[in-house]
């Protein structure tokens, strides 16, 4: 299972651009799709948890998918699966290429220039399923698009993240508390 982990999270790793939001729709794909390994509202309570932690989105999934299914071990595991790829990439980029070397050659201006459309469907992919299995529709969507919206407009007020996590979480305990006292006073 170790060595199962470590190989998904580097082939994953290995052919993902864009970062940890790319990588979502391919992680979900091969933990609950392919592997089975996770139920998806599990992954997506993980996701949740990621999010929440401190670093790389890519790594911190990595890290939590592995810590639940083989604990510290898998944690180990899959993040180093995710995260060798890129060091040897970089690595063999740094020694062979320089700045001007990428910026003047037409080919690779070209290949990156194709690989950035790719990225943004990677990065809208996991945002419109994680939209769908958490029950957003099309009376709630307008949550989501609010508040990126005004984090985008850079607003002092309004345009700090944490707020809206904050005030997220926030409305998250007082609709749970709201509907267990309505499913209580049925009883």
């Amino acid at each position: 299972m170790l060595k199962n982990l470590f190989l998904t999270f580097a082939k994953i790793g290995a052919f993902t651009f864009g970062g940890g939001w790319a990588m979502i729709s391919i992680i979900q794909r091969e933990v609950v799709d392919k592997h089975h390994w996770l139920e998806e509202a599990e992954f997506l309570d993980l996701l949740a948890v990621a999010q929440s932690m401190p670093g790389i989105l890519a790594v911190n999934i990595s890290v939590v998918v592995g810590d639940k299914l083989r604990g510290l071990r898998g944690s180990i595991a899959a993040a180093a699966g995710t995260i060798l790829p890129s060091f040897l990439i970089i690595l063999a980029i740094a020694m062979f290429l320089t700045p001007e070397t990428i910026t003047s050659n037409p080919t690779l201006t070209a290949i990156f220039k194709g690989i950035r459309p790719a990225v943004v469907a990677l990065i809208i992919a996991p945002v419109v399923s994680s939209a769908k299995s958490a029950g957003l529709g099309w009376r709630t969507a307008w949550i989501p698009a609010v508040v990126a919206l005004l984090i985008w407009s850079k607003c002092p007020v309004v345009s700090n993240p944490i707020l809206f996590i904050v005030l997220g979480g926030l409305a998250g305990w007082w609709l749970t508390r709201r509907a267990r006292k309505n499913l209580e006073a049925r009883k």
